[in-house]
C-alpha cells in the first residue's frame, strides 16, 4: 500500500512540476534612451513559446512595428532607433523625436496578434 501512494506521490509532483514549466509567463524587457537628435530602444522577450513575434513600440501617439522574428530558444529581441547606421543593421526606424515624456511602452505581439506581454520604461536621457 505504501508502494502505490508513493507511486501516486511521485506521479502528482512530476504532473504538478510540468505544469508550472508550462505556465510561465512571457516577460518583456524594455529599454530607451533619448538624445537630442537621436531616439533608441530595445524589446526584448523572454518565455516564450517557439514561433515568430513582433514588437511594438509606443511613446505618446507614436507607434512603431518591427518586422516579425524567430525565437531563439525562448526568446526573442528587437532594436528601434533613428541612427542611420543602427537601422542599417536592421533596427526598426524611428524618428529622432519619437519618444515623448521620457518613457515608452514595449509590446511582444505573436503570429496570432496576441499582445503576449507588454512593460512601460522610463528613458535614460543623454
Amino acid at each position: 500500500m505504501n508502494m502505490t501512494k508513493s507511486f501516486a506521490t511521485a506521479v502528482a509532483l512530476v504532473a504538478l512540476s510540468t505544469l508550472s514549466v508550462s505556465a510561465m509567463a512571457a516577460s518583456v524587457r524594455v529599454k530607451c534612451e533619448t538624445r537630442s537628435d537621436r531616439s533608441k530602444a530595445s524589446v526584448d522577450g523572454s518565455n516564450l513559446s517557439s514561433g515568430m513575434y513582433t514588437a511594438v513600440l509606443t511613446s505618446g501617439a507614436n507607434s512603431a512595428t518591427s518586422p516579425a522574428a524567430q525565437t531563439v530558444g525562448d526568446e526573442v529581441e528587437f532594436d528601434f532607433d533613428s541612427n542611420r547606421r543602427d537601422i542599417r543593421q536592421g533596427a526598426t526606424p524611428i524618428a529622432k523625436n519619437f519618444i515623448v515624456g521620457n518613457s515608452v511602452t514595449g509590446s511582444i505581439v505573436d503570429a496570432g496578434g496576441n499582445v503576449v506581454a507588454t512593460k512601460t520604461a522610463s528613458c535614460r536621457a543623454r
